[in-house]
C-alpha cells in the first residue's frame, strides 16, 4: 500500500506529555524492555507481556479491590478466560470516587429538546445516585436482579445505572425510539425486576408520546414488578400506578455503599442489532469494563479530570456506555437527546461551541453528512477547545479525515475507532503517540491481538483479511444471557478459527501498523474472485455529486463462470434524479476507481437508505429480501431507524419478482 499523507503528528513532547506515553515508561520498569516506539510497546501487551500490561493498567489507575486479586489471567484458552480471579470490585464506586477529589466540579451536562439544561456536580451526582440506590432497594432490586431502562440519553439514566450497578444488580438499556416490538425482543430474555422508562420525548419539532409504547411494554414484562417513571414530554400525564422519579430519590439517610462483586459478575447486557431473529444478549462484567475502559480512555484518549467529552449517540448503543466511562477519568460529561440537526446541520457544533467540548465524537456518516452539506464549523464556531475527535459506526472516508482537518481543527487527535458492542470498546484507533495517515485507522490498541488472517488462518500484512483477535482480552463478553452452556457464544465468534475470535470485519493492516477497515467480511462483494468491503463501494459511489447515500449488495451466481448480480441503491440530493446520465456517472466511477468487476449490474434510486437505529446498514436484510425472504423475517421493524425506508425496498423486490 502506498504511503498516505500524515495528517497528524505527536507532538516532541508527546512521550512525557500524555498518559499514554507515561505508561510507556512505566512498562519499560516493569518489564526490563525498552519501548522505543508505540509499536513496540504493542508487540509486548499482546505477546509475552499480555499480564503485565494488564496490570500495569490495574496499578495505573488505582483499581479499588475489597480482596487482592490471586493472578491477573487464569488462562489464555479463548472462549473461558478469567481475568483477576480473587478480586471483588464494583465499576460505579470508580465513578464515585471521583466526587472526593472535586465536589463542587461539573460532572454531568443534560442538554435536551425535551427540556432545559441539566447540570449535575460530582456532589450532586453521588447523592443522587446514593438515594436512587436506596429507591431501588426499596423496590426490592439487589444483587444479580435486572433492570431495564426505556430512557433516553439524558443524566437521570446515568444515575440509575451507577445505583443499579452499586447493587451488584444488571443494567441493560433502550432507546425510547426503539418499536415495542424490538424492546420486547430485547428485555424479555433477560427478565427485569423493575423498568424506568420515559412517557416521550421531542425530536426535532415534534412531540412523541411514548405513553401507548409503555403501556404495550409494560403488559409484555410480566416479571416487572415496579415502573420507575422519568417525566420527561411537559404536558404528557404519568402513566397509572407507576413510582415517580422524585419517589425514587426521595430523602433517605442510608449510606452509598457498594457491592463488591467478582470481575466476571454482569455488569450490564447489551444487544446486537436484532435486524434478523433475536438480538444477542451480550453480557459484560464489573471488571472487564472497568479495566479496558481505563485503558482505552485514559490512555488512547488520553483523557482526564480536564476534558469535557462529547459523543453522539443514544442509549440503544454500546457508544452510551463507553461515554459514562469518561467519569472514569473525572471528565465531564455531556449528554444530548434530540435532532442533531434540530437548528440546522451544525446543532452538534453549535453544542461543541458552547459547552466548550474537548473531546468530541460522532458516527463516521455524520462527518460524511457535513461535508457534503459543505460545512465549515470552525469558521462558524469557535472550536478551539477541541483536541480530539472520535469517529465509529462506518468506516472513516479519506475525504471525511481531510475535512476534519481543514475545517474543524488542524491540530485535533482524529481517532476513528473501530470495534463494537461484542466487546463494548475497541480493537484498533487513536493514539497520542501515533501519526494519523490519511484513510487510516492509527494504530491497534494495547492488549488487543489484532491480527488480519487469510482463509487458512494465517496472518498477513498489507493485504485484506478477516480481522481477529488472537489473544483475550478483559472485555470479551462473560457470555449470552441464558446460553448456560456457552454454544451460541462459540458459534458467533471462535468456530471460524477454533480458539481465535473472529470479529466478522474486513481489515487491511498495513506495514506502519495502521489500518483499514472494508466493512462486514459476511456482506462482502466477491466478484470474479476479486474481494472487496462494501465500505469500499460507499466511498467511491457516495464521492459523486448528487449521491448523498448509498447501499450495495451481491446477489451471488450459481458457479465460477456466472458473477451474479451487484445492485446498488442510492439516495440522490435534492433535485438530482437517476436518470440515465447519472446511472452512467456512477457505473464509470466505480468502473474507474475500484475496479471494473465491482460495477453494479442494477442501480435504483430510493428516497432514504435503511438502517438501524446506530446507524449501520440494512446490507444483509436487504439481500435476503431481493433473494425473496419474508420481510418480517428478514427483519425487525422496531429495530430500524426509518422503518418505510425498509419497506420502500421490500415492494421494489415486489415489483421486480412480478415482473
Amino acid at each position: 500500500m502506498s504511503t498516505p499523507r500524515v495528517l497528524w503528528s505527536p507532538s516532541d513532547d508527546a512521550r512525557s506529555a500524555t498518559a499514554l506515553g507515561r505508561f510507556a515508561d512505566e512498562c519499560e520498569r516493569r518489564s526490563g524492555r525498552r519501548f522505543a516506539e508505540y509499536g513496540d510497546l504493542w508487540r509486548w501487551s499482546t505477546s509475552d507481556g499480555l499480564e503485565e500490561c494488564w496490570a500495569a493498567v490495574w496499578d495505573r489507575f488505582e483499581v479499588v479491590s475489597a480482596t487482592p486479586y490471586e493472578a491477573v489471567l487464569d488462562s489464555r484458552s479463548m472462549p473461558g478466560a478469567r481475568w483477576f480471579p480473587g478480586a471483588r470490585l464494583n465499576y460505579a464506586e470508580h465513578i464515585c470516587r471521583m466526587a472526593a477529589e472535586r465536589p463542587d466540579a461539573v460532572a454531568l451536562v443534560g442538554v435536551s429538546q425535551s427540556r432545559q439544561r441539566v447540570e449535575l456536580t460530582w456532589i450532586d451526582l453521588v447523592d443522587q445516585v446514593r438515594l436512587a440506590r436506596a429507591g431501588l432497594a426499596r423496590l426490592g432490586v439487589g444483587r444479580g436482579d435486572r433492570v431495564a431502562a426505556y430512557l433516553p440519553n439524558v443524566p437521570e439514566t446515568i444515575v440509575a445505572f451507577l445505583a443499579a450497578s452499586s447493587l451488584g444488580a444488571i443494567w441493560t438499556s433502550c432507546a425510547p425510539e426503539f418499536g415495542v416490538q424490538a424492546v420486547l425482543d430485547r428485555f424479555r430474555q433477560v427478565e427485569p425486576t423493575v423498568l424506568l422508562a420515559v412517557d416521550g420525548y421531542r425530536y426535532g419539532r415534534r412531540d412523541v408520546s411514548r405513553v401507548d409504547e409503555l403501556a404495550a411494554i409494560r403488559e409484555g414484562l410480566p416479571s416487572v414488578a415496579a415502573t420507575v417513571h422519568v417525566p420527561y414530554l411537559p404536558g404528557t400525564p404519568p402513566p397509572s400506578d407507576v413510582v415517580a422519579w422524585h419517589e425514587l430519590l426521595a430523602d433517605d439517610p442510608a449510606p452509598l455503599e457498594f457491592e463488591h462483586v467478582v470481575p466476571e459478575h454482569p455488569l450490564y447486557v447489551l444487544y446486537s442489532s436484532g435486524t434478523t431473529g433475536l438480538p444477542k444478549p451480550i453480557v459484560h462484567g464489573h471488571g472487564g469494563i472497568l479495566l479496558e475502559h481505563l485503558k482505552t480512555i485514559g490512555l488512547h484518549a488520553d483523557m482526564t479530570a480536564d476534558d469535557v467529552f462529547f459523543w453522539f449517540t443514544t442509549t440503544g448503543w454500546m457508544m452510551w456506555n463507553y461515554l459514562v466511562s469518561g467519569l472514569l477519568l473525572g471528565a465531564r460529561v455531556v449528554t444530548f437527546d434530540g435532532d442533531p440537526n434540530h437548528a440546522g446541520p451544525s446543532t452538534l457544533w453549535q453544542l461543541a461551541a458552547d459547552e466548550q467540548v474537548t473531546w468530541f465524537g460522532g458516527g463516521a456518516p455524520y462527518y460524511s453528512a457535513c461535508q457534503r452539506a459543505g460545512l465549515r464549523p470552525s469558521s462558524e464556531f469557535d472550536l478551539s477547545r477541541i483536541r480530539a475527535i472520535g469517529s465509529t459506526g462506518a468506516p472513516l472516508p479519506a475525504e471525511a479525515f481531510a475535512w476534519i482537518y481543514e475545517h474543524v481543527s488542524n491540530d485535533a487527535l482524529l481517532s476513528p475507532i473501530s470495534g463494537g458492542t461484542d466487546v463494548c470498546s475497541a480493537f484498533v484507533g487513536g493514539s497520542p503517540l501515533t501519526p494519523v495517515w490519511e484513510g487510516e485507522i492509527p494504530c491497534s490498541y494495547l492488549g488487543a491481538a489484532v491480527a488480519a488472517f487469510d482463509e487458512n488462518g494465517q496472518p498477513v500484512v498489507g493485504g485484506q483479511g478477516e480481522l481477529v483477535i488472537t489473544q483475550p482480552m478483559p472485555s470479551m463478553p462473560v457470555g449470552f444471557w441464558g446460553d448456560d452452556d456457552g454454544s451460541r457464544y462459540r458459534a458467533s465468534y471462535f468456530e471460524h478459527f477454533p480458539g481465535v475470535w473472529r470479529h466478522g470485519d474486513w481489515i487491511t493492516i498495513t506495514e506502519r501498523g495502521s489500518c483499514v477497515i472494508s466493512g462486514r467480511s459476511d456482506a462482502t462483494l466477491n466478484r470474479g474472485g476479486v474481494r472487496v468491503g462494501t465500505a469500499e463501494i460507499y466511498r467511491v459511489v457516495e464521492g459523486v455529486d448528487g449521491v448523498v447515500d448509498s447501499l450495495v449488495v451481491h446477489l451471488e451466481g450459481d458457479g465460477a463462470d456466472d458473477p451474479g448480480e451487484l445492485v446498488l441503491f442510492v439516495t440522490l440530493a435534492d433535485g438530482v434524479d437517476l436518470d440515465d446520465d447519472m446511472t452512467a456517472t456512477i457505473r464509470t466511477t466505480v468502473r474507474s476507481g475500484l475496479s471494473p468487476r465491482h460495477v453494479p449490474d442494477r442501480v435504483h434510486q430510493v428516497r432514504a437508505v435503511p438502517t438501524t437505529l446506530s446507524g449501520k446498514k440494512l446490507e444483509l436484510p436487504v439481500k435476503k429480501v431481493l433473494l425473496g425472504v419474508d420481510p418480517g423475517e428478514a427483519a425487525s421493524r422496531g429495530a430500524l431507524k426509518d422503518p418505510a425506508a425498509f419497506d420502500e425496498i421490500v415492494e421494489l423486490a415486489r415489483r421486480l419478482r412480478s415482473t
